[in-house]
């Protein structure tokens, strides 16, 4: 039996490289799955940036006595950025903290894809605090790029 975050993990896959416009940021990484979030788990840590969780979608798929390429997802974050666009308006907090998702497509690339912020700001209708987006925009390019060996 198929779980639904199985299916709603393979829609978003399946479809990242689309989204790569102004919702979703996809980045090809020069490191497999595992050393990419290893790296970005670390950049962020050097920002003092908390990590919330780091979730293996294989290992889990696994453990199930199924098969999915590497997928891992890092949720990281915060309270001094997201805090206030919850203030603005607090349903933001089902995309918040940030997430990160690192995965390898059918032909063994690597890629890193995660939600625009000032994408996910708008969708929710938070007036925007622009420092806060801006921030925010600059550490996840900053880190994604650290993680993916640019």
């Amino acid at each position: 039996m198929i779980k639904a975050g199985s299916i709603l993990l393979a829609t978003l896959l399946l479809s990242a490289p689309l989204y790569a416009g102004d919702s979703f940021i996809s980045k090809k990484s020069s490191n497999n799955v595992q050393v990419s979030m290893d790296r970005l788990e670390n950049a962020l840590k050097q920002r003092g940036v908390g990590i919330v969780a780091r979730v293996d979608h294989a290992g889990a798929a696994q453990k199930a006595d199924l098969t999915l390429r590497p997928t891992q997802v890092l949720i990281f974050g915060n309270p001094k950025l997201g805090t206030p666009l919850m203030h603005s308006r607090q349903q933001i907090g089902l995309d918040l903290p940030l997430k990160v998702l690192a995965w390898e497509d059918a032909k063994g690339q690597t890629w890193l894809t995660y939600e625009n912020p000032k994408s996910m700001t708008h969708r929710h209708k938070v007036k925007e605090p622009a420092e806060i987006i801006k921030k925010m925009t600059s550490v996840l390019d900053a880190v994604t790029n650290e993680a993916a060996g640019k």
